[in-house]
């Protein structure tokens, strides 16, 4: 979703619970369709790879090629390690019980840690114009999107300055 298109909605509330949440179904079915037919224990990471390699497409050729956002303003989240983490809890323990609450409870617990070498320097406080601010911030006043839901917007009630000077309520 749009929590993870843009680094300025990349927030440490919700994108860190919504997206693993919705984003662990794609790599349970693959990996039980490999576990149950071929007995690998490779399906999540398989199926994260591929999902990184068509967003990786998908941000390059239609957020640079056709609007010009920077690269590391559109980036993906990094799905690898909880993905990993489930093919390893899956392959020791054997069990799908096991794996849908250890491995999916790693699934999310690991995802903003492995995220943290790509989000941390966009959320180094800079001081824009006389107001306190994130770069992602800065980034999002610069680069303006169209159609943009403002709902999304008030996850961060304390930090919602892209569109203009003032906070979003």
């Amino acid at each position: 979703g749009d929590w993870d298109f843009w680094s300025d909605w990349k927030d440490r509330r919700l994108w860190v619970t919504v997206t693993p949440i919705v984003l662990v179904t794609f790599p349970a079915a693959v990996q039980y369709f490999l576990w149950e037919r071929f007995r690998q224990p490779w399906g999540a990471t398989l199926c994260v790879l591929a999902l990184l390699f068509g967003e990786w497409v998908n941000r390059y050729f239609n957020f640079w090629g056709w609007t010009y956002f920077p690269v590391n303003f559109v980036f993906p989240a990094i799905l690898t390690p909880g993905a990993i983490l489930l093919d390893t809890v899956l392959l020791l323990s054997g069990s799908y019980l096991f794996t849908a609450i250890i491995g999916a409870m790693g699934w999310g617990l690991i995802f903003y840690p492995g995220n943290w070498p790509i989000i941390a320097p966009l959320h180094v406080p800079v001081e824009y114009n006389g107001m306190l601010m994130s770069i992602a911030d800065i980034q999002g006043y610069n680069y303006v999107r169209t159609g943009t839901p403002e709902y999304i917007r008030m996850v961060e009630k304390g930090t919602l300055r892209t569109f203009g000077k003032d906070v979003a309520p």
